[in-house]
């Protein structure tokens, strides 16, 4: 793909060849074809002949003026040309390159070729095997590919016009209906041979959710089961699949090491987002207040310092006089160096910001005012369960992370004259990443001094139980441990009458609600008195 020795000008792998070999690939550079044809019978002798030579195939990239941009050594698959580098991207349009190749097997062009054919977008792709030829050229959904022919009669056909309709046809089915504003993204999902199948689908809906919370929209799903990564026929397949549908952004369903983001890109030349990378995309556009903020940049710089990549002394810094000889500091060092004082900076503004909330709750403690707090998977119904107690007007969507920034708000029950501050925070989801425990520490801390926790389910949610524990779990994880907690499930309008009967059944002492319809309020303010009464009591 990229050139292999510096100075021949040569690309593939030319590792081995001779001189005299390296000069007659080098003088390809000088042909120059008739625009009306695709390859004459001279240079595809010529080609075949270097072919015998060094026992290896070539190929020709040649643009529409006939002139000869890339001599590669290597199959099409192989040798195919960066995205960037080729002209005229675009939905509905052909790059205006074609590749020439060369076979040493009479059943060539393979499938990898074919499907380079596809993600290239050349307007056609010639194989030579001794004294026959085929061609194939992209149409509307796969390629077409000819019957073998004679060399002389390829060069008598009449390509220009076939390219045209090609084009034409090629149009209307490449066209994305996607508003300008709307990424495109390919999901891939990887489902290891241990996780069931019910539990895989349920995490790729959630996966497919956290796209479209993040603004964007999933225009094709690929799953393989298998135990590590991408077989090479699925990496085709995505490859040809963002090339079809105009993509160039792909997240998987799990976390990725940077070593495997690295390697996925080069191989996809795609950019590749993991789930913590899309969550944390997803916090960065939630964040109003500056403290949100301030939490998010901690944790996107936590998570970018593990993925800085360099060239090492490629380059580094040279200085000049005694003692600054030699290699000096790289960029990558320089780059993780300032991240890692930005990180310190907001460390100490996130552990003022911690210091100023613990102060408010110990105002709040010195005046003996009960704090409740609202916990739940996200979208699970809090923000509007907490609108309809308190009157408020926080942000509340039928979307994940709609909530990011804690809100309290003073709450009179009616048959009790002492108020309460009950206190809205951010979502939990399964698998929370580890840069947002860290960030977010201040923040999770109003859960952990609150004396009274309602947990907001989902009843309505296919996986609700799953849910439950995702959240039972990041609540034990928690230092101190959370007080009391009720269970409060949410979306009754929404439920059958079987699924309510299970959750009634072991769950008894459980609040039943809606709280958008303000179904079951009344019930749950009473209990809320009850509790209140009890422990002022105490």
């Amino acid at each position: 793909m990229h050139e292999s020795l510096a100075g021949t000008g040569l690309y593939g792998d030319i590792r081995g060849l001779k001189p005299a070999q390296l000069r007659q690939l080098q003088r390809l550079y000088r042909l120059h074809l008739p625009q009306d044809v695709l390859i004459t019978p001279e240079l595809g002798q010529r080609l075949w002949q270097i072919t015998l030579l060094i026992e290896a195939p070539v190929c020709l990239y040649v643009n529409r003026r006939g002139q000869i941009l890339r001599v590669a050594v290597g199959t099409p698959e192989t040798t195919r040309v960066p995205l960037y580098e080729l002209p005229r991207y675009g939905a509905g349009r052909l790059s205006g390159w074609r590749c020439l190749s060369t076979a040493l097997h009479p059943d060539a062009p393979s499938y990898a070729d074919l499907t380079t054919l596809m993600e290239q977008r050349w307007d056609a792709l010639v194989t030579v095997h001794g004294q026959q030829v085929s061609w194939a050229y992209p149409g509307s959904t796969t390629w077409v590919l000819s019957a073998p022919l004679p060399l002389p009669a390829l060069a008598e056909l009449d390509w220009l016009t076939q390219l045209q309709q090609a084009e034409q046809e090629r149009h209307p089915v490449t066209v994305s209906t996607r508003t300008p504003d709307c990424q495109g993204v390919i999901l891939v999902g990887t489902r290891p041979t241990t996780l069931s199948l019910s539990a895989f689908q349920a995490g790729l809906q959630e996966m497919a959710l956290l796209i479209t919370s993040a603004g964007a929209e999933v225009v094709a799903t690929v799953v393989q089961t298998r135990a590590q990564g991408l077989g090479a026929g699925k990496i085709q397949e995505i490859r040809r699949l963002g090339r079809l549908q105009g993509v160039n952004v792909v997240v998987f369903n799990g976390d990725l090491s940077p070593a495997q983001v690295r390697n996925l890109e080069q191989q996809l030349e795609m950019r590749v987002v993991d789930r913590t990378e899309l969550i944390l995309d997803i916090f960065a556009q939630r964040a109003r207040s500056q403290a949100g903020k301030l939490q998010v940049e901690l944790a996107q710089l936590q998570y970018r310092l593990t993925r800085l990549t360099g060239q090492g002394q490629a380059l580094s810094r040279l200085g000049g006089g005694i003692g600054t000889r030699g290699p000096g500091e790289t960029r990558l060092e320089t780059e993780r160096r300032t991240i890692q004082r930005r990180i310190a900076h907001l460390q100490k503004q996130v552990e003022q910001l911690r210091q100023h909330r613990s102060r408010l709750r110990q105002q709040r403690q010195k005046r003996e005012v009960p704090t409740v707090g609202l916990v739940g998977y996200t979208n699970a119904g809090k923000s509007t369960l907490f609108n309809a107690l308190t009157r408020a007007e926080v942000y509340a969507s039928d979307q994940l992370f709609a909530t990011l920034d804690p809100t309290s708000r003073r709450l009179v029950l009616g048959a009790s004259p002492q108020p309460l501050v009950l206190t809205d925070t951010v979502g939990f989801i399964e698998n929370l990443p580890p840069p947002l425990w860290s960030a977010f520490r201040a923040t999770l801390e109003e859960l952990t001094e609150a004396d009274l926790l309602l947990h907001v389910v989902d009843l309505s949610h296919p996986d609700w139980q799953a849910q439950m524990q995702a959240v039972e779990t990041c609540l034990a994880q928690m230092s101190p441990v959370p007080g009391p907690t009720w269970l409060v499930f949410n979306k009754l309008d929404q439920v059958d009458s079987e699924t309510l009967r299970q959750a009634q059944q072991a769950y008894p002492q459980a609040l039943y609600i809606a709280a958008r319809e303000r179904i079951g309020l009344d019930t749950l303010r009473r209990a809320l008195v009850g509790w209140l009464n009890h422990a002022l009591a105490s």
